[in-house]
């Protein structure tokens, strides 16, 4: 081989090694960092799903399930009772509920130990509430037992995701 060749592939080797340590740089950065959260117009309005699921809904839908008959012990609402998002109410109307780093997420968690897509509670054909853990790294736990499996929630049951507890509430 001549010697611009054996030139050429050394330098294209050294550009391959580069490339992958930037690439290698960037998802470390990502898993440790997690993704960046941009407030928009239409995010802010999602900071306030309480509100903004009251007004959506009528009158004769609020507080209401099934055929038009509210059920006894039933939960109305999910609170966040612990971590960074202290305080933040999120009203259940039938909808699933996502939870996680990802900006999509209903309720967005800034938390290290938090996936991108953590879990998500659901209503069944029951009305009972069910807690699925979506394969996170860190684990979801209801009540001190981590979720293998989609699970129902009791009523004031604390599910914990990282830093973050949520409860279930009338």
């Amino acid at each position: 081989m001549s010697e611009l060749t054996l030139t050429v592939m050394r330098l294209g080797f050294l550009a391959v090694l580069w490339l992958f340590v930037i690439v290698a740089v960037q998802v470390i950065r990502s898993d440790l960092f997690g993704t960046r959260v941009t407030q928009r117009g239409a995010r802010r309005e999602a900071a306030r799903p309480q509100q903004a699921a009251r007004q959506a809904a009528p009158p004769q839908q609020r507080g209401q399930q099934g055929g038009g008959r509210q059920r006894r012990n039933a939960p109305t609402k999910l609170v966040v009772s612990e971590g960074t998002l202290t305080g933040t109410t999120v009203a259940l109307q039938g909808q699933t509920i996502t939870l996680g780093r990802a900006h999509d997420s209903t309720i967005v968690l800034d938390d290290d130990y938090a996936s991108s897509r953590h879990a998500r509670i659901y209503p069944d054909r029951d009305g009972q509430w069910i807690v699925e853990d979506l394969g996170s790294t860190n684990g979801t736990y209801l009540d001190r037992t981590r979720l293998t499996t989609p699970t129902p929630i009791p009523l004031g049951a604390p599910i914990r995701i990282g830093k973050t507890v949520i409860e279930l509430r009338k």
